[in-house]
């Protein structure tokens, strides 16, 4: 008999868990993409933006011809951005706005080779004039053109450097899943040949291993390395009866999802192999039955999470599955024994959950399960690496995403929130894993940016980047959402008036596709934001200034004028000589500060005035008379724009008023070069 789609309820006890699961092109010689009709978001969270930079839902087949069309100009494109013979670009994924606008995403190649670290993202308007390129790497051509692509050391040194790396990280079972391949790494700065090997088995916790390391080609020695199986877990989740969407009629039904990608949902019988596992089946259209020792209950909820995520990127984000081609990924339950975490594999396509602590709560609640789908959706977009200061991006976006969903499905016995695993108690005492409103209070998480932020594990520096989401929605200081009381702080003291949840979840949507990269940390992130809220709502908009509030109240960027007060008053000492910049060098810039009473205020503000060509390059420190420095700009690879205009504003009351401050230019890169016209010191 022919397999018909039905929609099902679950049985329920006395709860049942209920996990989330999921849910342009450039042309540059004449032809141009047609945009296509329809937005992607709901009235609620568009209201104030220009509609024609919203995201356009585009079907399977639609987002397919836009990447056939860049994909048949892609020679065209590269000798347009001045790239060498050499290299070429392959198309990676393109997604539209409403008004034709494409944003093509690209990795590259040299000589044949994977240039890992060299992806970038060509903005293109409706008439097929770029307006914008955004890069994982500020390397010239010349720099790349240089690369040998002899390499000195044998592939199999690399297989052993990798596998000591991984050994020396705890894996298990530990065995190079495929041999050393090639590559041109540039995603550390200066390009150069590697070896990229990819070891498998198990990590300490059982968790399978698919652990990237670069090896140099030259020495042998390890230049990088980051984890492909990205975790991330949760709590389990009961939702009583739910609506899913299964496969079947009569006597025979099973769980595939046919309205949403075919997604499927399987038993692993507690094992841990790389196989599918057994595609849940039965003999009518009622699974599980609340109760954790039901081998379906489980799958109920990873199969229902799944729904609620993938209906979330597509009637939210206009995203019709985790690529955006329309296939659904699937998922697998009961892992292992007693595992307690779940994961998101490129190479399955798929998520896997375990059953937690003594097999009695299954990761597979709403915001783990939609978690775990968005690892999916970041990897197929910015491909944010998964190491470092984008590695807590990748995680955040994790988590902002899964309180997108919880929000999103607004099921009865889990209503939206700002925390994460809250349903499980992995700890033990009824608290969540993670706070987004006060990452710290999880004992781990940093709730704003510091300059070791990107040396700590990736669920730790997710903190500042939640936090900046939470204060994007909502603001900080006291406040109760849903029942749920929150209390967020700002590193400068200074309050921060959300924007609204909606308008924060398509900003930073808008952001992940179209201005970040494999390489984007904290200050591209900053970067990439503003100029999507300065797309969607002008950059004299409310929601422009809310972003940058919020970034400098985790400590990455100035606020709009220095502070809450557009012209702070106050004595104003400043040095307007202008100096050249030493390029890979240090500039110090003095200014004198006398007559002051007592300490420096909690809002100094600090003007400063650089012509630089590509002001990436610097990072710049206020130094207070007894050294201590003031954080005021990070460097950033993706950070291109010219100059540095800007006030910031650093809570410098611990420190005496008067005596010789310094302004720090710090010039990380060379090839570009600038000048310093002016600091002013407002106390």
């Amino acid at each position: 008999m022919r397999s018909t789609p039905s929609r099902r309820a679950t049985a329920t006890g006395a709860l049942i868990t209920a996990a989330a699961l999921l849910a342009v092109g450039v042309q540059t010689n004449g032809a141009t993409a047609a945009p296509v009709s329809g937005t992607a978001a709901p009235a609620a969270a568009v209201k104030g933006a220009d509609p024609g930079a919203l995201p356009a839902q585009l079907s399977p087949s639609q987002r397919a011809e836009l990447i056939r069309q860049a994909g048949a100009t892609t020679a065209a494109t590269a000798q347009e951005l001045g790239l060498g013979a050499k290299e070429k670009l392959v198309v990676r994924d393109v997604v539209q706005d409403v008004d034709g606008t494409t944003h093509t995403r690209y990795e590259r190649t040299l000589d044949g080779l994977p240039v890992l670290g060299g992806d970038l993202v060509v903005a293109e308007s409706k008439a097929g004039k770029t307006e914008g390129v955004t890069k994982a790497s500020k390397a010239t051509t010349a720099q790349l053109k240089a690369v040998s692509t002899a390499a000195d050391i044998a592939p199999a040194a690399a297989e052993k450097q990798a596998l000591t790396a991984a050994k020396a990280d705890g894996s298990k079972s530990t065995e190079a899943s495929k041999a050393p391949r090639k590559v041109v790494w540039l995603a550390s700065g200066t390009p150069q040949l590697a070896y990229e090997t990819v070891v498998g088995g198990l990590q300490h916790d059982g968790t399978p291993n698919e652990l990237h390391v670069i090896t140099d080609a030259s020495s042998g020695a390890k230049l990088y390395e980051w984890q492909a199986i990205e975790n991330g877990t949760g709590n389990t989740q009961y939702s009583g009866t739910v609506t899913l969407g299964t496969s079947g009629s009569g006597s025979s039904y099973n769980l595939t999802d046919t309205g949403r990608g075919n997604h499927k949902t399987y038993n692993l019988n507690n094992g841990t192999s790389s196989g599918t596992g057994t595609l849940f089946s039965g003999p009518d259209d009622i699974w599980g039955n609340g109760n954790p020792t039901n081998v379906e209950t489980a799958a109920a909820d990873a199969h229902y999470g799944a729904a609620e995520t993938w209906d979330f990127y597509k009637n939210v984000m206009g995203r019709t599955g985790i690529r955006g081609d329309g296939v659904g990924a699937y998922s697998r339950v009961h892992y292992g024994n007693s595992y307690v975490n779940a994961f998101w594999s490129d190479s399955c396509f798929c998520m896997t959950y375990g059953d937690g602590s003594g097999n009695k709560a299954p990761l597979t609640s709403l915001d783990v399960a939609a978690h775990e789908m968005t690892h999916g959706v970041t990897s197929n977009t910015a491909g944010l690496n998964y190491s470092g200061e984008s590695g807590g991006l990748n995680e955040a976006t994790s988590d902002i995403f899964a309180t997108g969903v919880e929000f999103y499905s607004n099921t009865a016995t889990d209503p939206g929130d700002y925390l994460i695993g809250e349903k499980i108690d992995i700890n033990g005492n009824g608290t969540p894993l993670r706070y987004m409103d006060k990452p710290s209070k999880d004992g781990a998480s940093k709730d704003s940016w510091y300059s070791g932020l990107g040396s700590i594990d990736v669920h730790y520096s997710s903190g500042p980047a939640n936090h900046f989401f939470y204060l994007l929605s909502e603001g900080s200081g006291a406040k109760t959402v849903n029942g749920v009381a929150y209390n967020s702080p700002t590193s400068d003291g200074l309050p921060v008036t959300g924007i609204g949840r909606d308008k924060a979840l398509q900003i930073w949507y808008k952001a992940l596709t179209t201005k970040f990269t494999s390489t984007t940390n904290y200050a591209a992130a900053r970067t990439g934001t503003l100029a999507v809220a300065g797309e969607l709502y002008g950059t004299g908009s409310t929601e422009y200034a809310g972003v940058a509030n919020a970034w400098a109240a985790i400590n990455v960027g100035s606020r709009p004028g220095g502070s809450t007060d557009p012209e702070p008053g106050g004595t104003v000492f400043q040095n307007t000589t202008k100096k050249a910049l030493v390029d890979r060098g240090t500039t110090t810039i003095p200014v004198v500060v006398s007559g002051v009473t007592g300490n420096a205020p909690s809002n100094l503000s600090v003007a400063v005035d650089i012509s630089h060509t590509w002001r990436g390059d610097l990072v710049l420190d206020l130094v207070a008379p007894d050294g201590t420095a003031f954080r005021l700009k990070n460097s950033s690879l993706s950070d291109s724009a010219d100059n540095v205009v800007e006030t910031y504003t650093v809570n410098a009351s611990a420190k005496a008023a008067n005596g010789t401050w310094n302004l720090r230019i710090q010039d990380v890169y060379s090839g570009d070069t600038g000048t310093f016209n002016s600091v002013k010191l407002t106390f």
